[in-house]
Order: structure tokens, then C-alpha cells, then sequence
């Protein structure tokens, strides 16, 4: 059984940075991708950014330039750092990761942006 620990999570001033990490943990991990989504307040969660095991990345338009990705493969770990967070940035995040066919969450971390 796949577990995801995620921390990084918390309350910064606009303009500020954070940076989010996640590790799964379980036996025979195949990961294939890894990433994160978020979920705002009323609003659907949606695809914040996402890295397969071969280092190819993707990013939402909204925080392309902002926020970078990026996994270490020996450790099972993926990593968000956002730069210039904005009050629209607030959510909750979430980490997933794919192993082969099966996706698995993380419980989500708090991220409020707020002067």
C-alpha cells in the first residue's frame, strides 16, 4: 500500500515563497509520474504542476514561471517550490502519484497566501 507524506504548507505574504514536498513510501514502487493539484475554496481542484519518473514536467498557465517542480527519484520525493505567490494561489494542495495504472492522494497541505 502506497502512503504519501506531504509538508511545506503554510501562510506567507503576497510575494512570498514556499516550497511543498512529498514522498511516497510503500513496497515495490513503480512511479511513473508524480505532482500536485489544488482546490480552492468553490472552485474544482485542478492540475498545478506535474514531473514523470524521466524529468518531464508540466505546469498549470497560471503559475508557469512561478512555481518549479522538480523529483528525486531515489528518494520517491517530488518538490514545489512557488516564488511570488499571490492571494490567488491559496488552496489546498494536494500530491498525487501514479504507480503504473493506479493513482494515489496525499491528504493535502494548506498553502494561504495573505498580507
Amino acid at each position: 500500500q502506497v502512503q504519501l507524506a506531504e509538508s511545506g504548507g503554510g501562510l506567507v505574504q503576497p510575494g512570498g515563497s514556499l516550497r511543498l514536498s512529498c514522498t511516497a513510501s510503500g513496497s515495490g514502487l513503480v512511479i511513473t509520474a508524480m505532482g500536485w493539484y489544488r482546490q480552492a475554496p468553490g472552485k474544482q481542484r485542478e492540475l498545478v504542476a506535474a514531473i514523470t519518473r524521466g524529468g518531464r514536467t508540466s505546469y498549470a498557465d497560471s503559475v508557469k514561471g512561478r512555481f518549479t517542480i522538480s523529483g528525486d527519484n531515489a528518494k520517491n520525493t517530488v518538490y514545489l517550490q512557488m516564488n511570488s505567490l499571490k492571494p490567488e494561489d491559496t488552496a489546498v494542495y494536494y500530491c498525487y502519484t501514479n504507480i503504473l495504472t493506479s493513482t494515489t492522494w496525499g491528504q493535502g497541505t494548506q498553502v494561504t497566501v495573505s498580507s
